[in-house]
């Protein structure tokens, strides 16, 4: 049985991608590139759920937008419309009163109004000024009754529409950061290496000469599973780590405790700028399977070290 729904919704969707009219939306994604106000969004039932949904979508993604209830609208609400606005209504049949008494309402406020339906001839699609009809073949449900289909087809155009403003606008990273300030979301668009990054005293540091022997105590110290080898002003040349120094002893013995760094450290070792974000970080460091990072060196540009990136520091943070 489930297969058979599946099979049937995959009918319906892809009924909806084959018939969608893109010249109708890339309309109404002009008329609200050019809105100076706000989009309003409005529906009765699991029309205005999706309806709500969207609107939070284009907020989030750089788009005034706003979800008013029709009973909220009717009775006061519709003070906060201006001539400025564009007001989109969902509907699948098109026939709701509500929504048909609340179109000359907006209309009189001086707003543009678009029907966005299921149905080709409906009276809300003709009090509209414009009006996009979604292909739609018909409900999963099996009295072709419960609102199925038809909201998923509201949903991807909704998803659409907001997308497309978003990239028209070019709406950046830093701002959608802005508008996601909490949550895993948010941590992973917001923090940055120089915000997790070990500093100063906290990074274990040696030269080129010394000995192994003598670094240990930087290494055990630390905690951080590696020292770092830089020279006199700070340019990393090489990393040395806990695993490097298990693999030679089994190796050679003792005697590489004799060593000097140069001749131990791994040169030009992997590393990162400040500025990059921690989530895309973390990612570069899991990038093999086989050989994940567990620390990663901060420079600039000219190999200056900064800090020390730790993979436990962007984990205890929920990245």
């Amino acid at each position: 049985m489930l297969e058979e729904l599946l099979k049937q919704q995959q009918g319906n969707i892809d009924y909806f991608f084959r018939n969608l009219g893109l010249a109708s939306i890339e309309k109404i994604v002009q008329m609200l590139l050019n809105c100076s106000g706000v989009v309003f969004f409005t529906g009765v039932g699991k029309s205005g759920l999706v309806a709500k949904k969207i609107a939070f979508t284009m907020v989030s993604t750089g788009t005034r937008a706003f979800y008013l209830s029709p009973t909220d609208a009717v009775h006061g609400d519709l003070g906060m419309v201006s001539q400025n606005d564009t007001f989109i209504i969902l509907s699948k049949s098109g026939e709701s009163d509500e929504l048909i008494t609340l179109v000359p309402a907006i209309r009189n406020k001086g707003a543009k109004v678009v029907g966005v339906l299921c149905k080709p001839d409906s009276r809300l699609g003709a009090a509209c000024h414009e009006t996009i009809i979604l292909p739609f073949q018909g409900e999963l449900c099996p009295y072709n009754m419960a609102p199925t289909t038809s909201t998923v087809s509201q949903m991807l155009f909704g998803d659409l529409l907001a997308i497309a403003l978003m990239k028209r606008k070019n709406f950046t990273i830093d701002e959608f950061a802005l508008n996601h300030p909490s949550g895993q979301l948010g941590k992973r668009i917001t923090f940055r290496v120089k915000d997790l990054m070990l500093t100063g005293d906290k990074i274990p540091l040696c030269r080129p000469e010394e000995i192994l022997r003598d670094v240990l105590v930087e290494l055990s110290n630390k905690r951080c599973g590696c020292v770092l080898v830089v020279d006199e002003k700070m340019q990393l040349k090489g990393i040395f780590t806990d695993g490097d120094l298990r693999r030679m002893l089994q190796k050679v013995g003792g005697e590489v405790l004799s060593s000097e760094m140069m001749d131990v450290m791994t040169r030009n070792p992997a590393s990162i700028g400040p500025h990059v974000l921690a989530w895309d970080a973390m990612k570069f460091m899991e990038r093999d399977p086989l050989r994940r990072l567990m620390m990663l060196p901060v420079v600039d540009e000219n190999q200056t070290l900064l800090g020390l990136l730790h993979m436990h520091d962007i984990i205890q943070k929920g990245i």
